[in-house]
C-alpha cells in the first residue's frame, strides 16, 4: 500500500514565495546599481634595478612639471648598497599623464660620491623647476657621519631647470646657509617641497646632532623664488625623514618617521635593535604657524602606523578654492615594512577615515602627485626579486575615496 503525500504547510508556501521574492528584487537592485568603481592601473617596473646602467635605484619622487609633463627621480646606486657611495641623480619623463615613460636620464653625477635625496619643488610665477639634494663623501658611511669619524659632514646642493627639466643648472652649494654647524648627517624629504600660499618655497628636511646623536626634522625655504636659501625651525622630538602639507589657514602640517627610543646617544648608531612599544608604531606630527619658522609641541598620531620607515603626505590641489580639502598619506601600514596603503584625510591631516592597499607585501619609500588627467599618481619601493625596485602605479580617485577604514 502506497504511503499517502506528505502535504506542504501553508505557511511553508509563503516563507518560499517570500524567499523568491526577495531574490528577485535583490537581483533588480543590483542590475541598477553602478558597478564599483575602477581600481589602480597595472603596476609598472619603472626604475628597475640591475637596468638602465644601475644596479639598484631608491629613493623615489614624483613631481609635475609647469608643462605638465610628470618627472620621477630617484637615486641611481652605482655600486648598489646603502645610502653613500657611488650615487648619482636620474629621472624618467612622461608625456602623458603617467601612461607611458621615457628611458633613465643622470642629470647629477659627482664622480665617486654621493648625491642623494632628490627633492624637485615647482615655483608657479617663473615656472622654474627646482631640485635640492644632499652631498656626502662616497667613502664616508652613514653611521660614520653619525658617529663622527667621517671625513666629511653631510652638504646640501640645488640646481634649476626652466625648461620642464630638460636642461639644468650646474649645482650650487647652499649649505652655508641651511646647514647647523653641530649638524652630522643630513636628508632631504624624502619626496617633494611645496609652494605655499605666500609664495615661500618650503623643502622638508631632517639631521642628526653632534652632540645627542639624535635626528631631529626642520624645513629650508626660499622667499625669493629660489635664488636663495634659508633655514627654518628645528621640529625637535626625535624626528626624522619628513614630509609637509600646507592646511588652509596658513599654518605647516609636518608627518615625520618616528625616531623615539632608538637611543643612538647611548648605543652607536646602526648597532642597536628596533624599539619594541606602541608609542614607536605611530607617526610623528608638529604644526608650524609662522610657514615653517618656529613648531609646535610633536604629537604621536594613533591612526598612522609607523613601521619605521619614510612615510608621505600630499595635500590634493583642488579644482576650487571652495571644494572641501582632501589629503592623502602612504606608507607601509604593517611591520617590518610591509602593506604599501593609501589613507584619505577630509580635514587636513586630523582624522584619516578611508584607506586603500595598494601593493600587499613587502614596500617602502613613497611619493605621491595629482596627475594631469586628473588620477593620482604613486611611485614607490619594493624589495623584489632580491633587489629594491621602484614601481608605478596611476589611481583613480574614485576608487580611493570608496575605501574603508
Amino acid at each position: 500500500m502506497n504511503s499517502p503525500a506528505l502535504a506542504i504547510p501553508s505557511v511553508s508556501r509563503l516563507a518560499l514565495a517570500g524567499a523568491v521574492f526577495l531574490t528577485l528584487v535583490a537581483s533588480a537592485l543590483a542590475a541598477d546599481s553602478p558597478p564599483p568603481a575602477p581600481g589602480p592601473s597595472p603596476r609598472v617596473t619603472l626604475f628597475d634595478s640591475g637596468k638602465e646602467g644601475y644596479p639598484r635605484y631608491r629613493i623615489p619622487a614624483v613631481i609635475v612639471a609647469p608643462n605638465n609633463d610628470v618627472l620621477a627621480f630617484a637615486e641611481g646606486r652605482v655600486a648598489g648598497g646603502g645610502f653613500t657611495g657611488d650615487i648619482d641623480i636620474v629621472v624618467k619623463r612622461s608625456t602623458d599623464s603617467g601612461k607611458t615613460w621615457g628611458p633613465v636620464r643622470k642629470i647629477a653625477d659627482d664622480g665617486p660620491h654621493t648625491f642623494g635625496y632628490p627633492t624637485p619643488v615647482v615655483e608657479r610665477q617663473t615656472k622654474t623647476l627646482w631640485l635640492l639634494f644632499t652631498r656626502s663623501r662616497g667613502d664616508d658611511l652613514e653611521k660614520d657621519i653619525v658617529n663622527l669619524k667621517s671625513k666629511e659632514r653631510t652638504r646640501v646642493f640645488v640646481m634649476s631647470s626652466k625648461d620642464n627639466g630638460h636642461t639644468w643648472s650646474a649645482p650650487r652649494d647652499i649649505s652655508a646657509t641651511v646647514c647647523n654647524p653641530k649638524w652630522t648627517w643630513y636628508g632631504l624629504g624624502s619626496g617633494i617641497g611645496l609652494q605655499l600660499q605666500s609664495g615661500r618655497l618650503a623643502i622638508p628636511a631632517y639631521h642628526n646632532v653632534e652632540d645627542s646623536r639624535d635626528f631631529s626634522s626642520h624645513v629650508i625655504y626660499s622667499d625669493d623664488r629660489g635664488e636663495t636659501w634659508q633655514l627654518g625651525g628645528d621640529v625637535g622630538g626625535e624626528t626624522g625623514e619628513c614630509q609637509i602639507a600646507e592646511r588652509r589657514d596658513g599654518s605647516l602640517y609636518i608627518n615625520t618617521r618616528n625616531q623615539t627610543g632608538q637611543n643612538w646617544h647611548v648605543l652607536p648608531f646602526g648597532t642597536n635593535a628596533v624599539p619594541v612599544g606602541p608609542q614607536y608604531n605611530q607617526r610623528l606630527t608638529a604644526v608650524s604657524p609662522d610657514a615653517g619658522k618656529t613648531w609646535g609641541k610633536v604629537t604621536t598620531d594613533p591612526q598612522l602606523y609607523e613601521s619605521i620607515c619614510q612615510g608621505f603626505v600630499y595635500s590634493w590641489p583642488t579644482d576650487k578654492p571652495t571644494d572641501p580639502p582632501l589629503w592623502m598619506f602612504s606608507n607601509p601600514a604593517s611591520p617590518k615594512r610591509r602593506d604599501l596603503t593609501i589613507r584619505v584625510s577630509h580635514d587636513e591631516g586630523r582624522t584619516w577615515p578611508a584607506a586603500r592597499l595598494i601593493q600587499e607585501g613587502a614596500s617602502e619609500y613613497s611619493c605621491l602627485t595629482r596627475l594631469p588627467d586628473g588620477q593620482l599618481g604613486c611611485l614607490y619601493e619594493r624589495w623584489e626579486d632580491k633587489n629594491i625596485r621602484i614601481f608605478w602605479v596611476r589611481v583613480p580617485l574614485p576608487w580611493l575615496m570608496a575605501g574603508g577604514k
